[in-house]
C-alpha cells in the first residue's frame, strides 16, 4: 500500500478563497487526471472536487515522486507556485490515505458532520475517472470499498440521521438575519443538488414562492414545478435581483456570476430595501466585494462552516461510533492490498530459488561428465528440494503476516536480504499490470479509452 497516495485541501486547511482555485469541475478534472496518469510516476488517478474539498488519489510506483507531480499539476491549475499551496496542503499515504477516504465517504470530514450528498458526489467522482480509463485495480476497489463503508455507517449508526446539509444550514441563516420567510421573496440561482436541497428547505420553512435561475432553463422548470416556484431564466437575473430579499446561489459555475458593479446599480433601484445573499458555491457564485455596497449582506461557504460550528456538536457521539466502523473496513482493505504485495515477492523469491539452482547446476556440469542422464536428473530434484524446503517456512511467516496486516516491514527486508527487484523491476508491481481487474461491464468504452492513450 506503499504506493497509494491523498493530496488535497479541505475547509479545514483552506480557506474558501484557496478552495475555489482549486477546485476541479468536470472538464478541468479530465484533463489534470490524464495528465497526472501520463507521467510514469503515477498509474492511477481519481479526483474529487466539491465545495469543500478537492482531493486528488493516485497509485505510483514513486509515492515522493508522484506527490512532486501530483503538487505541480495543482498549482498549475490555481495558476499559484507550489510553495503557495503547502500550508494549506495535505499529503496523506498508505492506511491514511485509506481511511480518510472512507471517512470522507462517510460524511465524517464533511463541514456538517454525517450530510448525505457527499457520498454521490464521490460516487460519481469515481464514475468519472472509471469511464476516462485512468483507474485500475487498486482505485476501483477503493472506492467501491469507500462506499460501501459509508453506506455501512449510515446504516449501523445515527451520524446522519437529522437532515442537515449546507442548504437547510443556509436557510436557517436566512430565517435568523430576516426573521420569518413566508412572506419574503427568495430567489435560488442554480437548478443542481444544492439548487434542490434549498427548494426543499425553504418549502419546509413556510416559503410558497421561489424563483430559480439557472443557465439550464428546463432543469429550472423542473425544479420550480416540484417545489410550487417559478422559473425564470437566467437572463432575467437582474429584473430578479431587484425584486428579491433573499439570495441562494449554488451554481457550478467557474466564473462570479453577480458582480460588485452590477449590482451596484441594482441596489440603486431598491430605495434603500436590504439585500440578504448567501453564496453556498465553490468556486464563488457572487463577488465577495459586494459587501462593501450599503444594504447588501452577504455569507459564503465559509460564514456558515462558523455557523454549523455552532449548531451540530450532538453528532460527535454517533460520529465516534461511525470512525470506529471505518477504521475496521480499512483494515479490511489493508489486507486485500496486503495480498497484492506478498504473492508477487513470493514468487519473486521462490524465482531467485530456481535461478540458484539452474546456475549452480550449469556452474558444476563440467565435473559430472561421467554422470548419467538419470544421476543428473536426481540431483537436480534433490537441489530443487532443498531450495523448495529451505523457502517453505518464509513463505509461509509472509502468508501470514500479510493477513494480520503487519507485513510491510518484513517484505521490505526478504527483499533486501535475497536482493529481489536489484534489477530495477518492482516484484510486486508487474502482476498488477498483468492482472488489472476488469471495470464493471456497464462503461463500455474504458478499454478503449484506455488504448487511444497509449502512444
Amino acid at each position: 500500500m506503499q504506493g497509494l497516495l491523498c493530496l488535497g485541501v479541505s475547509h479545514k486547511t483552506a480557506p474558501v478563497a484557496v478552495r475555489e482555485r482549486l477546485a476541479l469541475p468536470e472538464g478541468r478534472a479530465v484533463s489534470v487526471l490524464v495528465e497526472l496518469v501520463a507521467d510514469p510516476a503515477i498509474e492511477e488517478a481519481v479526483s474529487i472536487s466539491t465545495c469543500n474539498r478537492t482531493e486528488l488519489y493516485v497509485v505510483a510506483s514513486d509515492p515522493v515522486e508522484a506527490e512532486t507531480v501530483v503538487l505541480s499539476a495543482l498549482a498549475r491549475q490555481a495558476e499559484l507556485r507550489p510553495t503557495e499551496l503547502l500550508g494549506h496542503l495535505y499529503s496523506l499515504r498508505s492506511t491514511e490515505a485509506v481511511e480518510h477516504l472512507f471517512s470522507v465517504a462517510a460524511g465524517l470530514e464533511s463541514m456538517i458532520i454525517g450530510e448525505a450528498e457527499i457520498q454521490g458526489q464521490v460516487k460519481r467522482a469515481y464514475e468519472l475517472a472509471l469511464v476516462e480509463g485512468v483507474t485500475g485495480p487498486i482505485t476501483n476497489r477503493l472506492f467501491r470499498d469507500a462506499l460501501a463503508a459509508g453506506k455501512r455507517v449510515r446504516t449501523e449508526t445515527g451520524v446522519g440521521r437529522s437532515r442537515v446539509s449546507v442548504s437547510s444550514v443556509a436557510v436557517d441563516l436566512a430565517r435568523g438575519v430576516m426573521g420569518e420567510l413566508e412572506r419574503r421573496r427568495v430567489l435560488v440561482i442554480g437548478a443542481g443538488e444544492n439548487g434542490e436541497l434549498t427548494a426543499q428547505a425553504l418549502r419546509e420553512r413556510g416559503v410558497s414562492t421561489v424563483f430559480v435561475a439557472n443557465r439550464r432553463y428546463d432543469r429550472a422548470i423542473g425544479l420550480a414545478q416540484r417545489f410550487g416556484g417559478v422559473a425564470v431564466r437566467f437572463d432575467d437575473l437582474p429584473v430578479e435581483l431587484m425584486e428579491a430579499d433573499i439570495v441562494v446561489s449554488s451554481t457550478g459555475s467557474p466564473h462570479t456570476i453577480v458582480g460588485r458593479d452590477e449590482l451596484e446599480l441594482v441596489m440603486d433601484t431598491r430605495a434603500g430595501r436590504p439585500l440578504l445573499l448567501i453564496d453556498i458555491a465553490v468556486p464563488r457564485d457572487i463577488d465577495p466585494r459586494v459587501r462593501d455596497l450599503s444594504g447588501v449582506t452577504l455569507y459564503d461557504i465559509d460564514d456558515l462552516q462558523r455557523e454549523v460550528a455552532r449548531n451540530l456538536s450532538g453528532r460527535e457521539a454517533e460520529a465516534t461510533r461511525a470512525r470506529a466502523l471505518v477504521q475496521q473496513d480499512g483494515a479490511r482493505f489493508a489486507e486485500w492490498m496486503a495480498t497484492l504485495d506478498v504473492v508477487p515477492t513470493i514468487a519473486a523469491l521462490r524465482a531467485r530459488g530456481d535461478d540458484i539452482v539452474e546456475h549452480v547446476l550449469q556452474e558444476n556440469s563440467p565435473h559430472w561428465e561421467s554422470l548419467s542422464e538419470a544421476d543428473f536428473e536426481r540431483i537436480e530434484a534433490m537441489a530443487r528440494s532443498i531450495v523448495s524446503r529451505l523457502l517453505h517456512e518464509p513463505t509461509l511467516r509472509m502468508k501470514r503476516a500479510a493477513e494480520d496486516g503487519r507485513f510491510y516491514a518484513q517484505l521490505q527486508a526478504l527483499r533486501e536480504l535475497f536482493a529481489l527487484g536489484d534489477d530495477g523491476e518492482s516484484p510486486a508491481a508487474e502482476p498488477r499490470r498483468e492482472h488489472r481487474e476488469r471495470p464493471p461491464a456497464r462503461v463500455t468504452s474504458l478499454d478503449e479509452r484506455r488504448r487511444s492513450r497509449k502512444p
